[in-house]
């Protein structure tokens, strides 16, 4: 198959899709960051604040489930997946996709605690099979399974730091191996390449901000030592403990919702602006921190980590990890941007413990966070070692012990089957 005419006018396909699928992806990333820092930063500036009050999450959270509720009872695809169930499940077809998109584009600028993973992804397969079916090789429905994984893949890869990520979750992910694997994977890599480079290019020429998830600034660097270990064995527990327990209060609020679903949205969207006006309320800290997807909040742990009291770390994972909670079975966005964020203030908060380093810290806690909320300890190591850029090397160990130590026990408190966490995190492959 790999040296038939019909394979390599796939890749060449691959290919061009990464292109137009890489700029739909910069222009809603680009929209949704306008969209927030006007909802965040300029209109409480209008409104004569220097940060957004306490109060602030209400009037923008209830507004997010009034629009959300019709959006995910009337129009096709509901919005698109629900973050509880991860990045897996069918493709988000053309006729899903405008819904996918509104529904990420009204909700996650006014603070829905989600990530733009999943609407992305939506994007780069919704796109992928509308050229499928333009081309007229719709009939192929393995080539239209393919393509709308290499479109997914290239649309994540995106904000993943470049296409190695993204490729990596793709492996872990599909759970293929030998021939099958290589037969999926190069077109991915073509897609997500091409789109990476686009993509990249396209935010040095506009200047505007890609809203990628990445640490510019980080801790000075500091090899773990037996006291890292120590400390940081429990912690990485601890963080899949956490993270494990707001993805069962989601499956909760799934069930929830299934019964008058639009004036239950409305009301989890409030409980949400509830949860992040009480962090605000209790720290005296911007609710902004909380209430947007992580990125950025992120960034600002890692640049500055001793400006953050342990108290406002604790109240950020207990707020926001409740309000995440509410959000993955009733609200539409991606779950990984926020589970990391909750996993790294986890541990960020234990790194005052003797012997634990604040860089160890941060390292395992974006490795547990992240196996922990996906079930892929590859691919979240991986992720890890690429956040923390040169420091990652002295790290390693501790991310991969952490990555492994989080997936374990995250399975243990699920009580599920390591099969059941290796549900494909692609589009396509579910």
């Amino acid at each position: 198959m790999l040296l038939s005419p019909g394979y390599r006018r796939l890749l060449l396909l691959c290919v061009l899709l990464g292109v137009p699928i890489a700029l739909a992806c910069f222009f809603f990333v680009g929209l949704q960051h306008q969209l927030q820092h006007w909802v965040w930063t300029s209109l409480p500036e209008a409104a004569g604040y220097d940060t957004p009050p306490w109060w602030w999450p209400l009037p923008a959270l209830v507004p997010a489930g009034l629009v959300l509720a019709p959006i995910v009872t009337r129009m096709p695809g509901g919005g698109g997946h629900l973050p509880v169930n991860g990045l897996g499940g069918p493709p988000v077809g053309p006729r899903a996709l405008p819904g996918a998109v509104l529904a990420a584009l009204a909700t996650l600028p006014l603070g829905v605690v989600l990530g733009p993973e999943a609407p992305l992804m939506a994007v780069g397969s919704g796109l992928a099979l509308l050229a499928v079916r333009r081309t007229g090789t719709g009939g192929d429905q393995r080539a239209g399974a393919i393509l709308a994984t290499a479109g997914s893949t290239a649309a994540i890869s995106t904000i993943l730091g470049g296409p190695v990520a993204a490729a990596v979750l793709l492996i872990e992910g599909a759970g293929l191996a030998g021939a099958q694997l290589v037969v999926l994977l190069l077109p991915c890599l073509l897609a997500s390449a091409t789109g990476a480079l686009v993509f990249t290019g396209f935010g040095q020429w506009t200047g505007l901000k890609i809203g990628a998830l990445a640490l510019h600034d980080l801790p000075p660097a500091a090899n773990p030592d037996a006291g890292d270990f120590l400390w940081g064995i429990p912690t990485a527990a601890l963080i899949a403990v956490l993270i494990t327990l707001a993805r069962e209060l989601g499956h909760h609020t799934v069930s929830w919702t299934r019964r008058h679903t639009a004036v239950r949205t409305v009301v989890c969207a409030t409980a949400v602006g509830v949860c992040v006006a009480a962090y605000a309320l209790i720290t005296g800290r911007s609710p902004a921190e909380a209430a947007l997807s992580g990125q950025a909040t992120l960034a600002q742990i890692a640049a500055h980590p001793h400006a953050w009291p342990v108290g406002a770390l604790i109240a950020l994972v207990a707020c926001k990890g409740l309000a995440w909670g509410i959000a993955l079975g009733s609200l539409r966005g991606g779950p990984i941007f926020p589970a990391v964020l909750l996993g790294t203030a986890t541990a960020m908060a234990c790194s005052g413990l003797p012997g634990f380093g604040v860089t160890p810290a941060l390292a395992l806690g974006i490795s547990a966070a992240a196996a922990a909320v996906t079930g892929l300890p590859l691919s979240s190591a991986v992720l890890a070692v690429l956040l923390t850029g040169g420091d990652a090397y002295d790290q390693m160990p501790l991310i991969v012990t952490a990555s492994v130590v989080a997936f374990v026990v995250s399975q243990v408190v699920r009580r599920t089957e390591p099969e059941a966490a290796h549900a494909p995190t692609t589009g396509t492959t579910g």
